[in-house]
């Protein structure tokens, strides 16, 4: 997992709920095609069709609320997003998102607009829109999670460290 991430911004707003990521009736697979093919539909049925490998999705507060379930964070990352960026986030998300080794930075309050260039600093905590010319300063994740992020996830951490 590089450390250093760079894509376009999908910008949602807040409390972008687990069921609005991947609707409940798809949460019964773990095919990871068939969760990014309904990923964000009913909040943004264009999602699919825009989203590139690499791309990054900017939230608002409390991204990820809802159910705890991990096909949200996989979800993201089978559709091909690099990263998630919010305000802040669901602590069941946030969990979730580090164990399949999805990114995630928090960052206070930003002016990061749809289709903006932008760069993230993980071991850092820096997020930089590039298009505006403006930096945040995200909260710093702990090496550890690092660490699990470099895996691919805490699966793979467990097994490279012979705790699984």
């Amino acid at each position: 997992m590089p450390k250093i991430i760079s894509g376009t911004a999908h910008v949602y707003g807040d409390n972008i709920d687990t069921d609005r990521i991947i609707p409940g009736k798809y949460t019964k697979t773990l095919d990871l095609d068939q969760l990014a093919a309904h990923v964000l539909e009913d909040l943004d049925p264009t999602f699919r069709e825009r989203v590139k490998p690499g791309d990054i999705l900017v939230g608002g507060r409390n991204f990820g609320c809802g159910s705890s379930r991990e096909q949200a964070p996989l979800a993201l990352k089978a559709a091909g997003v690099a990263a998630v960026v919010a305000h802040s986030f669901a602590r069941i998300f946030f969990r979730n998102g580090i164990n399949v080794g999805l990114p995630l930075q928090e960052v206070g309050p930003h002016d990061i607009q749809d289709g903006a260039i932008i760069t993230l600093d993980l071991v850092n905590g820096l997020v930089e829109d590039e298009t505006a010319a403006q930096t945040y300063q995200a909260t710093r994740l702990p090496s550890l999670m690092i660490k699990v992020l470099d895996a691919g996830g805490l699966v793979n951490y467990l097994r490279e460290h012979g705790d699984y």
